[in-house]
């Protein structure tokens, strides 16, 4: 039966009313506590639009633009109009026309192409007078992806202007082109994952690992305790950081030795400047561990920020995964304060180019600088801390 009591049905509205008013302080409380922490907000409303953008431009299968030279000992009708084809796609940009032999293998070690069209010698008087003529296609098969994708790409231009050819002239011509790989000629993908993979784990143990253990003791309050010791405070940071450059040593040796027993991978070049160059990146993930650190206070805020600033930049924007030349460019500026970006290339020069120190100088000084500048950071932020 219906209360009909004018007394009772006021006091039920009126708890009603303090009920639907408790209920809607509680989700204004909420809103509160979510948007006094600028950073959490940063992370909420951030995270989304970074990700749409990184996996919106840097996931490509594409390969466009990329840096191409060509040996052209013939210089005939022939050879410029397969040139002026190269020229004009949009897969490929020519960067320089090669005058002597000895030019090929540097300008893979230089690593400012990836491919390389060699004509061969009277190559329009081959083609006239027997129907036949020569090409050689040499790529950096230190990417087999890359490579692949590449070689398709000046095979498709060089067969289309060959049925060109056989339309206008009614002649069976045939251009079959020889291809070379240089560094991986067997293919392997293994050849481009290992230095990316060695990247990204000496960057989540050294830098995640790190920010996280010294945010704990900030949690726990135990990080207090240990300031009052008679120890600096520097040397405490670094103590609570050598454990993880030691482990992260472990797995260098442990990673490069699967490398070489496992998977078949040779290391071409020196061992000892690509331990060298590898301690440095520790060296750099240490840094930016500690720089995390400082501006985090909790374990989770940390964990965020690490998966923002190390998981997704160093698989989508190092050249890890995919190459960096077919991202649009303020991606590609972006991509230039990766560190494991620059240790990437350095191993794939070192390890599997064989090539020397020398042709990593750029990527070590980029590397050192960038130490340099987290770790006066880190310590600038931290003694701010102090006071």
């Amino acid at each position: 039966m219906k209360n009909t009591n004018p007394f009772k049905q006021f006091i039920a509205k009126r708890f009603a009313f303090l009920h639907k008013s408790s209920f809607l302080a509680f989700v204004q409380k909420e809103f509160y506590h979510i948007f006094r922490d600028t950073r959490t907000m940063l992370i909420l409303l951030g995270m989304p639009i970074i990700q749409i953008i990184l996996f919106g431009f840097a996931i490509t299968t594409e390969v466009k633009n990329s840096q191409i030279a060509i040996y052209d000992p013939s210089n005939d009708i022939a050879t410029h109009q397969i040139t002026d084809r190269i020229k004009t796609s949009q897969y490929f940009d020519l960067v320089k026309y090669i005058k002597n032999p000895a030019e090929i293998n540097s300008v893979f070690k230089d690593g400012k192409v990836g491919l390389l069209i060699v004509y061969g010698e009277h190559f329009n008087e081959n083609l006239m007078h027997t129907g036949k003529a020569q090409i050689q296609i040499i790529a950096d098969a230190t990417d087999p992806n890359i490579a692949t994708t590449l070689i398709f790409y000046a095979s498709s231009i060089i067969n289309s202007y060959q049925l060109d050819m056989m339309k206008q002239l009614k002649i069976p011509y045939q251009i079959q082109p020889e291809v070379k790989l240089l560094y991986n000629p067997q293919m392997k993908g293994a050849f481009n994952f290992v230095p990316g993979v060695l990247g990204m784990i000496l960057m989540l143990i050294c830098a995640m690992m790190t920010s996280i253990a010294i945010v704990r003791e900030k949690e726990m309050g135990t990080m207090e305790v240990l300031l009052v010791s008679p120890m600096k405070p520097i040397l405490i940071i670094i103590a609570k950081t050598i454990p993880y450059f030691v482990i992260s040593f472990v797995n260098l040796i442990t990673v490069l030795l699967l490398s070489v027993f496992v998977l078949n991978i040779p290391v071409a070049g020196s061992l000892f400047w690509v331990i060298i160059v590898s301690l440095l990146f520790i060296f750099v993930s240490l840094s930016l561990g500690m720089l995390v650190s400082t501006l985090t206070n909790s374990q989770m805020t940390a964990m965020l920020v690490s998966g923002m600033v190390f998981m997704m930049p160093v698989m989508l924007l190092s050249g890890m995964i995919y190459p960096t030349e077919n991202m649009p460019a303020p991606l590609q500026i972006v991509s230039n304060i990766i560190p494991a970006k620059w240790f990437i290339i350095s191993i794939k020069n070192l390890m599997i180019k064989g090539l020397g120190i020398s042709s990593v100088l750029r990527e070590v000084t980029i590397l050192s600088s960038m130490a340099v500048v987290l770790i006066a950071i880190s310590l600038k932020k931290f003694k701010k801390r102090l006071e």
